[in-house]
């Protein structure tokens, strides 16, 4: 069963949700509070597929939900929820291993569309590791794990979240050529991906931060103006 953590402290918002991811085929763990959530991640043994976060929780906030989710695990997928406001809450949640985001408001097909969209990979993973899928890619000092979804460099593992492994393995499969953010956006989100391209850009960011010697300028994940960006060994 596909399972799915919804923490929302609003009730009308919680029960749209948990109601529409419901008729989607998904089973819905829902919590009104950040604590409750942690609670429940625990209670189940964490065994979610995936976690949906409102930001503006009281006491224990999305944020801080989100930091200790991905310190527990680097496979559970996490969407945040925002107001169209909160434009900096976006990055930031992304920069803290979030996956995606869904501004409010929004209709059940977006939702639907993007939880389905994280699922994918989500699943992907799990049926590469359970099937002992053991195939690495080499790239430089850089060894890419197919099977359990990780990252080297020079023998030193790299944490990678479900979002950052893909668009390494689009990477390591183009190496040197140009990749624009509509290509990475259609490969990593796929094509019914209904946010924006910055999202590419956040991620790009958080990417250089965990791998480049000296982020602010990189030498591996390399800007291509007017563009993208491609891989250097």
């Amino acid at each position: 069963m596909k399972r799915i953590l919804v923490a929302e402290d609003e009730d009308a918002i919680r029960e749209f949700v948990v109601i529409n991811l419901q008729r989607a085929g998904y089973e819905v763990v829902e919590a009104n509070c950040g604590e409750a959530a942690l609670q429940k991640y625990e209670e189940e043994n964490r065994n979610f597929d995936l976690a949906i976060l409102d930001i503006m929780m009281p006491g224990i906030d999305g944020f801080a939900v989100c930091r200790e989710l991905r310190q527990k695990s680097g496979n559970i997928g996490i969407i945040m929820l925002t107001a169209r406001t909160q434009e900096m809450d976006k990055v930031s949640g992304l920069m803290l291993g979030a996956d995606d985001y869904v501004t409010k408001p929004f209709s059940p097909s977006e939702l639907v569309a993007r939880v389905d969209a994280l699922y994918r990979r989500v699943a992907l993973a799990e049926v590469r590791a359970e099937n002992n899928f053991q195939e690495e890619i080499r790239s430089g000092e850089f060894v890419l794990n197919l099977r359990n979804r990780t990252l080297q460099k020079k023998g030193k593992m790299i944490d990678l979240t479900q979002v950052e492994f893909q668009i390494m393995e689009y990477f390591f499969s183009n190496p040197g050529a140009a990749l624009d953010r509509t290509d990475i956006l259609n490969h990593v989100w796929g094509e019914a991906y209904f946010g924006e391209e910055k999202i590419v850009d956040v991620n790009i960011r958080r990417l250089r931060m965990k791998i480049e010697d000296e982020p602010s300028n990189p030498k591996h994940i390399v800007t291509v103006w007017g563009l993208g960006y491609k891989w250097e060994a």
